[in-house]
């Protein structure tokens, strides 16, 4: 039996992790077309043979479109606004794959659309940034038709280390919901624990090094070391997005009936850390909110550090 042909890939939204993603699909050889609201932060994936669109539309004929957007009201739009991926008559992509954190509400309505339209529809949120991506650690949580997952998994899989398939309907959505929750109150856990051994006269470094060494070490602490040493705040995500996947994991707890004190406590601090104007660096300047609440100036220490995530070695073809 011949294998399966390659299929055509749309791409929709090149923020920081967009872009990477596809390139990496790029890099594997997969012929793929990009769209974002503002082109010129697609047009350098050209000179990776990328096609650039100025409309999601013009993606419709692809036979797999993928999309990583903001915000609920960022998806709606790419799909069903002017211009929008389903707004032409005559063609619609075989499966969509949608990897952006928005709510389950949100997914389930445009799930109801694609379907309607006689595609298929995953949601397929991701754990990691554009480095993780880089050193190909990047993980995906997949949700919905089970033959639509088996189709899309070689492409999954080729964004980083693991691809797990949860179900049907918008379960991968509560798992990133979940998996954001989690940031929030380990980050701001950390930037705790952090500034007391600082305040107790132990350097960041040398405590961030003896916990990264420690059965509570993780891939997470450790790349977060460099920022919390040397407070270099490049974004990564920022406070802005992070308490707004709280918020979505807040709701969901509500909705069924989860009490979430910890979650509430973190999305209070965050929420102080954005009201200090800590807005557009990275989440990990929770460790200057909280160094001033201890009453003191925290300082870069401007010191090697490790952050666990050089570069995969690329496999020989």
């Amino acid at each position: 039996m011949a294998a399966a042909a390659t299929p055509t890939i749309g791409w929709i939204g090149t923020g920081r992790m967009g872009y990477q993603l596809a390139l990496r699909l790029l890099t594997a050889g997969y012929d793929v077309a990009v769209c974002n609201r503002t082109r010129s932060k697609c047009e350098p994936l050209a000179e990776h043979g990328a096609k650039i669109v100025d409309r999601p539309v013009d993606l419709a004929h692809r036979d797999i479109v993928c999309i990583m957007v903001s915000a609920d009201s960022d998806l709606e739009s790419v799909i069903n606004g002017e211009g929008g991926l389903l707004t032409c008559d005559g063609e619609t992509p075989k499966i969509v794959i949608d990897s952006s954190t928005v709510s389950t509400e949100a997914s389930a309505r445009i799930r109801a659309i694609v379907e309607g339209r006689g595609a298929q529809f995953l949601a397929a949120p991701v754990s990691g940034n554009p480095k993780v991506v880089a050193a190909g650690k990047l993980t995906v949580a997949a949700s919905g038709p089970r033959a639509a997952f088996d189709v899309a998994e070689p492409l999954l899989a080729r964004w980083g280390r693991g691809v797990t398939y949860v179900g049907e309907g918008e379960g991968a959505r509560l798992v990133k919901i979940a998996h954001n929750v989690f940031l929030g109150v380990v980050s701001q856990s950390l930037a705790e624990i952090t500034v007391l051994a600082e305040r107790g006269g132990v350097s960041r470094g040398a405590f961030l090094a003896f916990l990264n060494d420690s059965v509570l070490g993780s891939t997470f602490s450790r790349y977060k070391s460099p920022a919390l040493v040397n407070l270099d705040f490049h974004p990564t995500f920022t406070n802005v997005l992070l308490r707004k996947d709280l918020q979505l994991g807040l709701s969901a707890g509500k909705d069924l009936g989860v009490p979430m004190p910890l979650a509430a406590a973190a999305d209070m601090l965050i929420a102080q850390a954005i009201g200090a104007g800590y807005t557009a660096d990275d989440f990990a300047t929770l460790v200057l909110e909280q160094a001033r609440r201890s009453g003191y100036a925290i300082a870069a220490e401007n010191v090697p550090v490790d952050d666990g995530l050089a570069p995969e070695a690329r496999e020989e073809a």
